[in-house]
């Protein structure tokens, strides 16, 4: 199963941060503010947008990535992995303390390093997500990558006792949250100079095989499959590649169960094996630093001794 998401969102801010400065540039403190959209309607402050130019002989740019369920998991274990591969990374995500948190734990970054700046998104809401991509383009002039991961377990229930409710709740943030950002991030990688991107979804081995009492979970999971492969056509004319992490049992917030006794289709409660989230997140990069004439379309990433295969 993906661990990729956060708990229920605690009260926010809705005030971007941001450190360091882009290539060439100067700590983002030092540069003006300006007016920036808020999930409320009203106007928080952010720093000026600093293009990516390239002066003659410097480096070029470092590409700017955005990461959805940036706040805990495997979102922040990606973020600060990119952190380390140079890029400057977006956090997104409905805590904004936890997103500082992600932010703070990714260390000192010099003025000349790579930035990392947070917007507090919620992924269901497509003014949000409108929002958070308006805002990483007037920042940083582009869109490189999304690492779609947000997502929710949602409640374990035996099928005829799952409310609608739950059903839903899982559903808005694991498949529409995903749509909405992939389609955004497809609409500014369409229209950048120069053209093109890359998404990559957050699936889960349960987009293969069911845990018991996981319908929601599963069928969204499955649904990101389906996802990822209209991404991939879609995108074909515009330099746009599409993968899909598929990724079991790696170890964060949500998968406590998984060391104290998860329920088994034979109807055991089994303790099972995981793996650490930075695993999980170099294979992340990898897909990332592809030159986009190449994609890792699907990828398993999972803890080895897992009841996966043989599951059931």
């Amino acid at each position: 199963m993906a661990e990729n998401t956060e708990p229920a969102p605690a009260a926010r801010t809705t005030t971007p941060m941001a450190r360091a400065g882009q290539v060439g540039g100067t700590a983002t403190a030092d540069r003006p503010t300006l007016p920036a959209p808020t999930s409320r309607g009203g106007q928080s402050t952010q720093t000026a947008p600093a293009p990516q130019e390239v002066r003659q002989g410097a480096a070029a740019p470092r590409k700017v990535a955005v990461v959805t369920g940036a706040g805990s998991g495997i979102g922040r274990a990606v973020a600060h992995a990119l952190v380390a591969a140079h890029w400057t990374v977006v956090l997104a995500g409905r805590r904004a303390e936890a997103l500082a948190e992600t932010s703070r734990l990714a260390g000192p970054l010099g003025a000349d390093g790579p930035a990392i700046m947070t917007v507090p998104t919620d992924v269901t809401r497509p003014d949000e997500v409108d929002a958070l991509f308006a805002t990483v383009r007037e920042r940083f002039g582009r869109v490189d990558l999304l690492f779609n991961n947000a997502g929710t377990f949602g409640r374990a229930a035996p099928l005829e006792e799952l409310a609608y409710d739950d059903w839903r709740a899982v559903v808005d943030v694991n498949l529409t949250g995903s749509f909405l950002c992939a389609q955004a991030a497809f609409r500014a990688m369409k229209s950048q100079e120069p053209q093109g991107g890359r998404i990559i979804n957050n699936g889960s081995v349960s987009a293969h095989t069911p845990r018991p009492h996981s319908v929601a979970y599963t069928a969204t999971k499955h649904a990101m499959t389906g996802l990822t492969k209209s991404l991939s056509l879609d995108g074909r004319p515009y330099g746009i590649a599409c993968g899909q992490i598929d990724i079991g049992n790696a170890a964060t917030e949500m998968t406590g169960r998984m060391q104290t006794g998860i329920l088994q289709a034979n109807g055991e409660l089994t303790v099972e094996p995981v793996m650490d989230a930075a695993d999980v997140a170099r294979t992340v990069v990898h897909m990332a630093a592809l030159p986009l004439a190449a994609n890792v379309q699907f990828a398993t990433v999972m803890a080895t001794n897992m009841p996966y295969i043989g599951r059931g």
